[in-house]
């Protein structure tokens, strides 16, 4: 169960901090973000990423062996980025419509998922 969860809190975690990272590329479609300086786009930027933190420490904090969760720092670390990159393609797909995604973005992605595989396998 607290592999699920830390699994559940890390996506929300990565939703948010896509949505600070990249998400402000598209402000200026939206009257209300059309006149916004860097300062202010940071600043809200920032303001997400605080519910990053709210979902990222939590899931590291009860996922992690040495306190009673299931998976190693590698490991956290590991699913954190297939997280990562799962969350940034469905935003990309989503709201970057012209954005086009490759051969080479699949194949990519399916050396991530390797390295997941790799790093889980009990050698």
């Amino acid at each position: 169960m607290k592999g699920l969860k830390t699994i559940l809190f890390l996506t929300i975690s990565n939703t948010f901090m896509t949505f600070a990272w990249y998400g402000h590329l598209k402000f200026k479609e939206y009257s209300w973000g059309k006149n916004l300086g860097i300062f202010s786009i940071i600043v809200i930027s920032w303001g997400l990423a605080f519910f990053e933190y709210l979902f990222q420490v939590p899931a590291n904090e009860g996922g992690f062996k040495d306190n009673g969760g299931p998976f190693t720092l590698v490991q956290l670390k590991t699913i954190q980025e297939a997280i990562t990159l799962v969350v940034f393609m469905s935003f990309t797909l989503i709201f970057f419509k012209d954005e086009k995604l490759g051969w080479n973005h699949l194949a990519g992605f399916g050396l991530i998922v390797l390295a997941v595989f790799v790093i889980f396998k009990k050698w």
